[in-house]
């Protein structure tokens, strides 16, 4: 399932990952492993901020995928599903098809 994940990461928590060299190594890995349709970085409320589209195949690698942002970031990780454009177009014909 297409999924976008929001990875924030506080400022005192990226400040010293950049410092010490484990924010690129953390992203890098996750991107590396993800292998997303897209990646976006940018700020939201503040907070360095990354949001990330995949593919997103077994919910049960939902800690492994979580974790080292959540233990080497700080991060708050949120999961959502989502479609693009052409799967809103599939979905409401299947909606005008009932």
């Amino acid at each position: 399932m297409r999924t976008m994940m929001k990875v924030s990461i506080p400022v005192e928590a990226g400040n010293k990952a950049i410092n010490d060299g484990s924010l690129p190594k953390i992203m890098g890995s996750l991107l590396e492993r993800l292998k997303p349709e897209a990646a976006y970085f940018g700020t939201e409320h503040g907070k360095r901020t990354a949001f990330i589209v995949f593919d997103f195949n077994d919910v049960a690698d939902m800690p492994s995928i979580a974790e080292p942002l959540f233990m080497g970031l700080n991060a708050d990780v949120t999961y959502l599903p989502v479609m693009n454009a052409t799967d809103l177009q599939s979905g409401l014909k299947k909606l005008a098809s009932r």
